[in-house]
């Protein structure tokens, strides 16, 4: 995945596979490990982090505190998708802690779980993921409205999920961005999580 994210042109990833209690310890030592020698051979950063996926809300928070504490760089979690049965209260738990970096996914997040996510600098997702995408829009409106971070991700889980931002600005404007807000979605991962 890093070699061909490098390939077509990103200057960075994010490495965040699907994690719960049983995996995030391997997840997170073996990347970090490898983490050098993958950005001098390709020449891209790489971030390694977690998705925490399908762990129950009131647990959110502790696995949180042990990924961090085991050298995460990134956290996401994964949100409330239509596409799948994520437990309800997800969202909520995860834009209330701080040390969350993104709500991916956020399917039909309410406005008081996007002005949480605002106030305690949570990024909401814009997906490229068939399914995952289908709530762009409203994910899209909300945030603009109320004044939260928006962040363009692929949730990539084979090579032919990579894009490049000329595809991730169309997939921004095709949830109702203009070209100005679109061009800031892309930028913000840099500007927050780059060199």
């Amino acid at each position: 995945m890093v070699r061909r994210s490098a390939e077509i042109g990103n200057e960075g990833i994010a490495l965040t596979d699907h994690a719960d209690f049983s995996n995030y310890k391997f997840i997170i030592g073996s990347l970090l490990s490898e983490k050098r020698e993958m950005e001098d051979d390709w020449e891209i950063e790489v971030l390694v982090g977690v998705e925490i996926t399908h762990v129950p809300p009131r647990k959110i928070d502790k696995l949180v505190r042990m990924a961090k504490a085991e050298g995460a760089e990134i956290i996401l979690v994964h949100g409330e998708t239509i596409v799948e049965p994520v437990l309800k209260g997800t969202n909520r738990v995860s834009v209330m802690n701080e040390d969350v970096d993104i709500l991916a996914h956020p399917g039909l997040i309410e406005a008081e779980e996007v002005c949480l996510a605002r106030d305690n600098g949570v990024a909401l997702e814009i997906s490229s993921r068939r399914g995952h995408s289908l709530t762009n829009g409203h994910v899209a409106s909300l945030a603009m409205k109320y004044g939260a971070d928006l962040v363009i991700d692929t949730d990539t889980h084979s090579p032919e999920d990579l894009i490049d931002d000329e595809m991730a600005r169309k997939v921004l404007l095709g949830c109702g961005l203009d070209i100005g807000d679109a061009n800031d979605v892309l930028n913000y991962a840099k500007k927050n999580f780059g060199r």
